[in-house]
């Protein structure tokens, strides 16, 4: 979750660095801890919200609230650690970006919430998981290039709306006799199909984010080469085994890194 979370900022600082340079390390490490802090304290109220579901499903019953190992009243005072940090990296960057990443906070305190409301709450996590490629681009420029993040940002949008959807089929017997909603449930057997337009639309948008920013064709080649992993999942996906849900779910870290190697090496 940290690497999903975090990889869409590395693309964002990369195509945001100048030709011929490498991207930014010092933003690159404080984006990386403000990753973990800021998947952790999702993942807290995550927790704080879905206790009550949690104990019913038995993939999250050994979670710490869930479980009874902590009260509400800890992960509270744990929530506000976390983001007592995190608001300590945000506040090294540019006031454009203080008041950007400040915004993303309603995305990822109503996310939890969403399940119960839609059967689109894999849409809700992309709005929140994908926000590094607006804040990484502000962090190194000053403020967003609206024609190169906002591309950037659907396609994280459609990606998290692939890999979650894929994470969704783990649990959706479960969710079935809870009452949670998720994409798995709306999809159902024609998920491989959506899966292939939401994959179609993210090629559409990286293309895009990469004409605006002139990138080169290392660029291209990795956005290729996510294409052709994508559809290897897709294909090899057997969405009535959380196992295979859970491997392709996972293998997505390599998707996020293919594209940032061919970003750095299209500014090089």
């Amino acid at each position: 979750g940290t690497w999903l979370l975090y990889l869409p900022c590395t693309w964002s600082i990369g195509l945001a660095a100048e030709p011929g340079c490498l991207p930014d390390c010092y933003m690159l490490s404080l984006f990386g801890a403000g990753a973990v802090l800021m998947r952790g304290a999702g993942c807290t109220i995550n927790d704080m919200w879905d206790q009550d579901y949690d104990k019913k499903v038995a993939r999250t019953a050994s979670r710490p609230l869930a479980a009874g190992d902590i009260s509400t009243f800890q992960s509270f005072v744990f929530l506000g650690g976390q983001l007592s940090l995190a608001l300590c990296v945000l506040l090294c960057l540019n006031y454009y970006s203080i008041a950007l990443g400040a915004a993303s906070l309603s995305l990822v305190i109503t996310y939890p919430l969403m399940k119960r409301i839609t059967y689109w709450p894999q849409l809700v996590l992309g709005l929140a998981f994908n926000w590094g490629a607006l804040l990484g681009w502000s962090a190194i420029k000053g403020s967003c290039e609206w024609s190169v993040c906002l591309p950037l940002y659907v396609g994280g949008v459609m990606w998290t709306l692939v890999y979650d959807t894929i994470y969704a089929h783990q649990d959706k017997r479960d969710d079935i006799l809870i009452g949670v909603k998720s994409t798995a449930l709306q999809f159902q057997e024609d998920t491989k199909q959506w899966l292939s337009g939401f994959s179609a639309a993210m090629l559409v948008a990286l293309c895009m984010a990469g004409m605006n920013c002139n990138q080169t064709f290392p660029y291209y080649s990795a956005v290729a080469a996510v294409g052709a992993h994508l559809a290897h999942q897709i294909y090899t996906l057997d969405i009535d085994k959380p196992e295979d849900c859970w491997k392709k779910f996972t293998s997505n870290r390599t998707v996020g890194v293919l594209l940032f190697v061919g970003i750095v090496l299209g500014n090089l």
